[in-house]
């Protein structure tokens, strides 16, 4: 039974690529376009584009959205999103989803892919994470993100999780970021990317139903410590209890 569930997201996966090219060259102008204002018109022109892309991808390789807790976001008000990750599945589904234009924070050499690049460019802060420089600029770009009243995506785990654990040891970025410009955090749980688009198979794609629980918004305070373990715990029991 693996052996032909393995063969079938095999076959899936050329079946995902496919759709994700063809739909890409549809929706690279219009992204392209975008490059003529600057923020923050550019991500609010280029959210709903991004979102309408998905919401077409998306129900042609199979899967299938189910979102919660939009409610917790308030009119007017922009937040730091904090998202567990589990597979490359995790931005493509969080970011058009979260109610209103976004950033997430990126590493550069995604950047330089043909033609995608456009794209992640367009929806990301770019670092590279061995260049001092490179981080400390990012910081900088977050808090201009934040002041100009788009919501700013943050994976806090660093990278995919491959642990077998509902979830990683946090970094400080998100929580520094929080403390410092006293934004308020939103923790996101993604439920069901690993099953779709799994970190340990190099070339598999399988059909599925994506959950993304957005949870109440967490108040900074002033100790990055205590609010990170605060977001870990809250996080990890939701994980846990799904």
């Amino acid at each position: 039974m693996k052996i032909f569930k393995n063969i079938f997201g095999a076959i899936w996966a050329v079946w995902g690529i496919a759709i994700f090219i063809t739909t890409l060259f549809i929706f690279i102008i219009p992204f392209c376009i975008c490059f003529l204002w600057d923020e923050p018109r550019r991500s609010k022109i280029s959210y709903p584009i991004f979102r309408v892309w998905m919401n077409i991808y998306l129900p042609m390789v199979g899967v299938f959205i189910r979102i919660y807790g939009k409610e917790n976001f308030k009119k007017g008000k922009n937040y730091i999103v904090i998202s567990n990750h589990n597979s490359l599945m995790d931005v493509p589904v969080l970011s058009p989803y979260i109610p209103g234009p976004n950033k997430t924070i990126a590493k550069i050499e995604m950047s330089r892919m043909p033609v995608f690049g456009i794209v992640y460019k367009l929806g990301s802060i770019l670092v590279d994470r061995k260049d001092k420089e490179s981080r400390v600029k990012s910081y900088m770009q977050m808090k201009q993100v934040l002041a100009i009243g788009i919501h700013m995506c943050i994976y806090p785990e660093g990278t995919r999780n491959k642990t077998g654990q509902p979830l990683k040891e946090f970094h400080d970025g998100a929580f520094r970021l929080a403390v410092d410009t006293q934004y308020e955090i939103i923790p996101a749980v993604l439920i069901g990317t690993k099953n779709i688009l799994p970190s340990n198979k190099s070339f598999y794609f399988m059909p599925g139903i994506i959950k993304c629980h957005f949870l109440p918004s967490l108040q900074p305070g002033t100790e990055i410590g205590i609010l990170k373990d605060k977001a870990f715990e809250i996080m990890w029991n939701y994980l846990e209890n799904k």
